[in-house]
C-alpha cells in the first residue's frame, strides 16, 4: 500500500524496487494504476546526482511542453508512431 505524504495527497511513496543485473526495475502495480501507466507506455528518466532518479510518462510531459518531442526524438502523439 502506498504511503501518502502528510501535507500533499498527490505525493506518495510506493516502496522499494531492486535493480536487476540487466539494469531493470519493476514499477509497483499500485503506482502504475494510480499514475495510469500502461503496458507499452514510454517513460522519461530524469536524474539529479544529489537526489536520484525520477520517472514521468512521456505523453504527459510532451503534452505540457510543445516542441519537446522533437528534441527528444519521440513522436508527438501515438498517431505519429
Amino acid at each position: 500500500m502506498a504511503h501518502t505524504h502528510p501535507n500533499d495527497p498527490n505525493r506518495r511513496f510506493y516502496g522499494t524496487v531492486t535493480v536487476s543485473d540487466r539494469g531493470q526495475v519493476v514499477v509497483p502495480a499500485e503506482a502504475r494504476r494510480d499514475l495510469g501507466i500502461q503496458v507499452g507506455d514510454k517513460l522519461l528518466v530524469f536524474g539529479d546526482l544529489a537526489f536520484g532518479l525520477a520517472f514521468a510518462r512521456a505523453d504527459d510531459v510532451i503534452a505540457n511542453a510543445p516542441g519537446l518531442a522533437r528534441i527528444l526524438g519521440v513522436p508527438e502523439s501515438p498517431a505519429d508512431e
